[in-house]
């Protein structure tokens, strides 16, 4: 799909205006030049044109909010004067994977006043001797370049502070938490001791008021038997006595 068309696709609508970000990767460019872009695209701060066969930046539209450029793996080996005339506010430049051979080509970013960012991986000119020292020295404004400064510290990936801030902010509360279910459990743990102990104290005292009745029943049969022998012994001792009389 050819660059104009892509732009057409991306836009889903929308009038240049609305739209603060525009990928046309890998769609082919006419001529090696850039299309489809007007300067309508006025709020325009991402641009990604990677891989779309450019070899000239000379159409490319005023874009005055554009903070961030991609585009790596073309065939750009000058003509980056453009820049810093129609994108005045670049914070971020890749142009890694192009045909950049000279430090005096990389010159013409200068005017770059708020470029903090630059990528010339994988271009010829990173095989200059002392090269990383020259861009520096020459760009004063950059911070990173090929995504590390002059004392070899990476670049921050803002993505994944945001995902480690998010990961210690969910710790806090969750170690919180689990403190405190184990304080309630043992609390739980005591009253739930006490009252066990509480039971099989009860339960014991039942146990023996049971014992205790059950031996008073016992001893009432037994006693009611004993009652009983007696009577009928005195009964015939009666029966004797009259057979006695009549004899």
């Amino acid at each position: 799909m050819d660059m104009k068309k892509r732009i057409a696709l991306e836009q889903r609508n929308r009038s240049p205006a609305e739209i603060a970000e525009l990928v046309v990767d890998n769609s082919r460019s006419a001529d090696g030049e850039v299309e489809g872009l007007t300067d309508e695209f006025t709020e325009l701060e991402f641009l990604s044109m990677v891989n779309v066969g450019l070899s000239s930046l000379a159409k490319l539209p005023s874009l005055p909010k554009l903070r961030k450029l991609e585009l790596s793996d073309n065939n750009l080996s000058g003509s980056l004067e453009t820049l810093s005339e129609k994108c005045p506010n670049l914070t971020y430049l890749n142009l890694s994977g192009n045909k950049i051979k000279e430090l005096s080509t990389v010159e013409a970013l200068q005017n770059l006043k708020s470029l903090q960012s630059l990528d010339l991986f994988n271009c010829e000119i990173t095989s200059l001797e002392d090269y990383r020292e020259s861009v520096f020295e020459l760009l004063p404004q950059v911070t990173y370049l090929d995504g590390f400064d002059q004392e070899d510290n990476e670049a921050p990936d803002s993505e994944a502070d945001d995902e480690d801030e998010d990961g210690e902010d969910g710790a806090g509360p969750t170690g919180d938490y689990d403190e405190d279910d184990d304080e309630e459990e043992d609390e739980d743990g005591s009253e739930g001791g006490e009252v066990g102990l509480s039971f099989q104290v009860n339960r014991g005292d039942q146990d023996e008021d049971e014992e205790d009745y059950a031996e008073e029943e016992e001893e009432e049969d037994a006693a009611g038997v004993q009652g009983q022998k007696r009577k009928r012994d005195v009964d015939d001792e009666g029966e004797e006595d009259d057979d006695d009389e009549d004899d």
